[in-house]
C-alpha cells in the first residue's frame, strides 16, 4: 500500500449522512490528525460556505477549519479568474449562500443581467423560471456557461432529490449549450485542489462513498481512489466496472 500524503475526502456518505454521523469516517480523519496526514475536505455542496462546512463538521466530532474545505464554488472562482484577464467579470450567477459569498468575495467579479461574461449554475433549491429564462438569454448571447457541478440526484434521508445536474440540463435545453462542469468527476477541482495543498497527483488519493462522483474523479486526474459502502454505492453496483484502487466496507478497514 502507497504511503500517502494527502486525502481528499468525501463528505455526504463518506463523513456523515445527512444528519447522522458515519462514525468510521470520523474516526478516519481522526487518525489522519493523529499520523500527521494532510487531508482536505473535497465536496461537491455549494449550498454551504466554508464556514458551515466547518461548523457542520463540527456537529459530527471533527474539529477543523476552513483552510481544510475545498468546494466547487471556490473551484468555479479559481478557474475563472485563470482563465479570464479582464479586470472586472460579469456574472450570472444561480446557486445558494456558498456560491454567491464565495464568487463576491472577489473583487474582479461583478453582477450582470444583461450580458455577463459568465453564467454560473450551482444547486438552487428556490430556482425559479425567471431564474433560467435570464440564463438562457445570456448564454444564448455569448455568455460561458458554467455548472458547479453534474450531480443529477443528491441523497435527502431515504429520497433522491434533483441535483444540479438537473437543474444544468434545464438550462441546456432552453439555451443549447452544454455546461463545462467544475465539479466532481470532473478533474478540473481535483487538479485544482492539488495545487492549493502542493501535493502531487502520485501522492494523493480520492476518498469517497459515490463511484460516479468520487470514484470517477480519481479516474479522470489519474489520482488512487478509496472507495468506502458507506454512502450511495453499493458492492453490486460494480459489477462489470473498472475497479477503484480500494474498495473498503467502512474506512475503519483502510490502514493509513
Amino acid at each position: 500500500m502507497k504511503n500517502y500524503r494527502l486525502f481528499l475526502i468525501d463528505l455526504d456518505g463518506t463523513v456523515y449522512r445527512g444528519e447522522e454521523t458515519v462514525e468510521s469516517g470520523v474516526r478516519f480523519v481522526h487518525r489522519l490528525v493523529k499520523n500527521n496526514k494532510d487531508y482536505l475536505f473535497l465536496t461537491n455542496n455549494t449550498t454551504r460556505t466554508p464556514e458551515m462546512v466547518v461548523n457542520k463538521l463540527k456537529g459530527h466530532g471533527i474539529k477543523t477549519d476552513v483552510s481544510h474545505v475545498y468546494t466547487p464554488s471556490m473551484a468555479t472562482a479559481s478557474y475563472i479568474l485563470q482563465h479570464t484577464k479582464k479586470k472586472r467579470i460579469g456574472v450570472y450567477i444561480i446557486g445558494e449562500i456558498g456560491l454567491w459569498t464565495e464568487l463576491l468575495s472577489h473583487e474582479e467579479f461583478e453582477l450582470n443581467e444583461q450580458n455577463p461574461d459568465y453564467v454560473i449554475v450551482g444547486m438552487d433549491k428556490d430556482l425559479t423560471y425567471h431564474k433560467v429564462r435570464v440564463a438562457s438569454r445570456c448564454i444564448r448571447n455569448g455568455a460561458t456557461f458554467i455548472g458547479t457541478n453534474a450531480d443529477l440526484n443528491l441523497p435527502l434521508g431515504n429520497e433522491l432529490i434533483p441535483g444540479n445536474g438537473a437543474q444544468c440540463k434545464m438550462v441546456e435545453a432552453s439555451s443549447g449549450q452544454k455546461p463545462l462542469y467544475i465539479g466532481k468527476p470532473e478533474s478540473i477541482i481535483v487538479d485544482m485542489a492539488l495545487k492549493r495543498m502542493g501535493f502531487s497527483k502520485s501522492e494523493s488519493v480520492l476518498v469517497g462513498d459515490n463511484y460516479d462522483t468520487d470514484i470517477k474523479a480519481g479516474f479522470n486526474s489519474d489520482v488512487d481512489q478509496i472507495l468506502t459502502l458507506t454512502g450511495v454505492t453499493r458492492r453490486e453496483d460494480l459489477v462489470g466496472k473498472r475497479k477503484p484502487t480500494y474498495l473498503v466496507n467502512n474506512l475503519d478497514d483502510f490502514e493509513i
